[in-house]
């Protein structure tokens, strides 16, 4: 029998990564990801990010040239193609889909006075009622910035695109984009269901900017005849499947329904929950956006709560704190002999800039409580990894605040959620039981594609191979112990907040 194969790209902004996986076993046939080393940003002032989408799409090329070669897989074992992407990027292209720009990425700084601006003159009610964010720093407020900055230019762009948008523009010669990816712009008017008219005006945007939407799950375009030569792909074969790094890390886990909820624990942390009616913040600290099968009729919102200070805090600590040249396995045996709640060693963890959680205060890192007489660095390492789960916890309190019943907590056994002390602290502070799984953006991103061709009824079916590596239980016989030792943390944090 022919191989069915799925193909899922997953672009990044330090790599693209391309996976082929088996469509009849959900098994991952082949993957790569270039450049070896993290791709480059271009800096040219403090706080812009930027890069060429050019190199994306090489990337992308050359990760799909050696997943091909791996698996011996031919142009025309592939069905369909889905693509995950770096969230509120700017592509900015002409009528001739040239690039006029390098990309403003979702990192770039430059943009939130725009988006304060919009905020306050538009007000609280419409920009949350409509939006259900502040227009912030994302897709719209940096083209507002083009718009000042590069009028020429400005007057040159037939269409903005999300870096998603724009592989699949190269893909397939048509430029088109999903309700997801606009809602993640601050273009898409939850109240009305149509893009967000009221914005564009405001900053003075022309409505055909917006490419033409088409759903998430479908076949929004084909392999064009250049692209098919380029890439050595068959003409024809469709693109199926489009999302933003975060909902399509949630996808990855077989998060679709409200209350379910998908976290990583990488340099940042984040968790992303889905919601069953719109509904947001009223002070912004977490993001809510359309979630990959939010459709007009159907609510399904992914609540986005991002902690800067997690995984690097923790990287921070073996370089500076641990005895060198151990390893993160070998830190985690030795705080295991640490008590729950550091025998009052307690750490604040937002070392790494402003916090959204905390309305964009920049509280810094404090540790806190320490005894010269009784503590080691085994309790700084362990009050390192505590805190970063009470920050978990303190902005899924938000999420709660919104009507998230949070029961189960999907994640990929990587990064922190490697260490036993940082998952039995989740679970037993939030209540909620864990289950790791084997997973990955451009798995996900092709089993996606797979549903929106049709291969697969449903995400069940599409996700039922999905490989469960383990469950963690709250410890209930030492819930209080968590639940204090949180509550000394929170009240240190307000603390500093009030001061």
């Amino acid at each position: 029998m022919a191989n069915r194969y799925l193909l899922g790209f997953d672009v990044g902004s330090s790599s693209v990564k391309a996976s082929l996986v088996d469509a009849d076993t959900g098994v991952c046939a082949a993957t790569a990801f270039y450049p070896e080393k993290e791709a480059p940003i271009m800096a040219v002032k403090a706080g812009w990010a930027e890069q060429d989408p050019q190199m994306w799409w090489d990337n992308a090329k050359l990760s799909l040239k050696k997943i091909m070669a791996d698996a011996g897989a031919s142009a025309d074992d592939i069905k369909a193609i889905g693509i995950s992407y770096q969230m509120h990027g700017l592509v900015c292209v002409d009528k001739n889909q040239q690039v006029l720009r390098p990309s403003i990425i979702w990192c770039d700084s430059r943009a939130v006075p725009y988006g304060e601006k919009a905020f306050n003159d538009l007000g609280a009610d419409q920009c949350l009622g409509h939006l259900l964010n502040s227009p912030g720093n994302f897709t719209a407020a940096k083209l507002a910035w083009v718009k000042e900055n590069e009028p020429e230019l400005f007057d040159k762009i037939d269409k903005i695109l999300l870096p998603g948008d724009y592989i699949a523009m190269r893909l397939s010669g048509v430029a088109n984009t999903t309700i997801s990816g606009l809602s993640e712009g601050m273009m898409w008017d939850f109240k009305d269901k149509k893009p967000a008219k009221f914005l564009l005006d405001y900053f003075g945007f022309p409505e055909d900017v917006v490419a033409d939407i088409v759903p998430t799950f479908s076949i929004q375009s084909t392999v064009c005849k250049a692209a098919a030569e380029e890439l050595g792909l068959k003409e024809g074969t469709p693109i199926s499947y489009r999302g933003g790094d975060q909902p399509n890390n949630a996808l990855s886990l077989n998060v679709f329904n409200p209350g379910e909820i998908a976290s990583t624990a990488g340099t940042s942390g984040v968790v992303y929950g889905v919601l069953g009616e719109a509904n947001y913040d009223p002070k912004s600290r977490v993001n809510t956006f359309a979630h990959v099968n939010y459709t007009k009729e159907l609510d399904r919102l992914g609540v986005l709560l991002c902690i800067n200070g997690t995984g690097i805090l923790n990287a921070w600590v073996r370089r500076n704190v641990a005895p060198e040249g151990i390893s993160y396995s070998e830190m985690n045996d030795m705080m295991a002999n640490i008590p729950i709640g550091s025998e009052g060693v307690s750490i604040i963890p937002f070392g790494n800039g402003a916090e959204r959680v905390l309305e964009n205060r920049e509280v810094g890192c404090s540790i806190n409580g320490i005894n010269f007489n009784k503590h080691s660095k085994a309790h700084i390492m362990r009050a390192a990894q505590e805190g970063i789960v009470f920050s978990f916890c303190y902005g899924m309190e938000v999420m709660q605040q919104m009507g998230m019943d949070i029961k189960k907590i999907h994640a990929g056994k990587a990064n922190m959620f490697l260490s036993d002390i940082f998952r039995n602290t989740l679970a037993s502070v939030s209540g909620a039981t864990i289950e790791l799984y084997e997973t990955d953006g451009s798995v996900g991103a092709a089993k996606g594609a797979g549903m929106g061709c049709g291969i697969y009824k449903d995400n069940n079916e599409a996700f039922a191979t999905l490989k469960k590596l383990a469950v963690i239980e709250p410890d209930v016989q030492n819930k209080d112990a968590y639940i204090n030792a949180y509550a000394e943390w929170k009240a240190n944090l307000e603390q500093i907040i009030k001061s």
